[in-house]
């Protein structure tokens, strides 16, 4: 079987090669999308997606056997385009997920319930863009660090620092947020208590 440098180099000649391209990395890259921009903009920007890879298929790195980091790097830099549809969908979550369980595997972090899903929601929503770009790759499309750094154009110590930070972010603000909701109402905070 061909590696995606292969078959990217004889589309070339052949553009109808191409198609195996799309054939393999469609679902994860629409999956990705949906969950970043939900159901409605992620066909459009799929499609994009390899729109774009197949009129720059000439830019593709052929040292590198798997195309998957660059598809997902151009699928970020378009839901980076729509940021606007990313900041409501997480805030919709935040705001909704709470009230309902988690059965729609597609829109499941994890095996976590409503409540948690929607405390993630909010806690993906504070990050900054770039943090969040490079711990979904790292998490929902399941990207190296050196993958990583390939898709958005930075260096692996770059990601390093990102992810970290990121992770560090999404901690405090589950730990805070749980925190707030385990506390009764009225109930004295730790200085208070003092």
């Amino acid at each position: 079987m061909m590696n995606d440098a292969d078959l990217i180099a004889a589309s070339f000649s052949d553009p109808e090669q191409f198609a195996a391209i799309f054939e393999r990395h469609f679902e994860p890259i629409h999956r990705y999308a949906a969950r970043r921009v939900g159901s409605a903009l992620a066909d459009d920007i799929t499609a994009r997606v390899f729109t774009i890879a197949f009129e720059r298929r000439r830019r593709f790195d052929m040292t590198a056997p798997d195309a998957r980091p660059w598809l997902y790097g151009i699928a970020s830099n378009l839901v980076r385009g729509n940021h606007r549809a990313e900041r409501r969908r997480l805030a919709a979550l935040g705001r909704l997920a709470a009230l309902a369980d988690a059965t729609d595997p597609d829109e499941a972090v994890g095996l976590v319930d409503g409540r948690e899903r929607a405390r993630l929601a909010r806690a993906l929503n504070q990050l900054d863009r770039r943090q969040r770009d490079v711990l979904l790759l790292h998490c929902w499309a399941d990207l190296s660090h050196a993958e990583i750094a390939v898709a958005l154009g930075i260096p692996p110590g770059t990601v390093a620092s990102r992810l970290s930070r990121a992770r560090q972010r999404v901690r405090a603000a589950l730990e805070d947020e749980a925190g707030r909701t385990k506390r009764p109402a009225g109930a004295p905070t730790s200085k208070e208590e003092r």
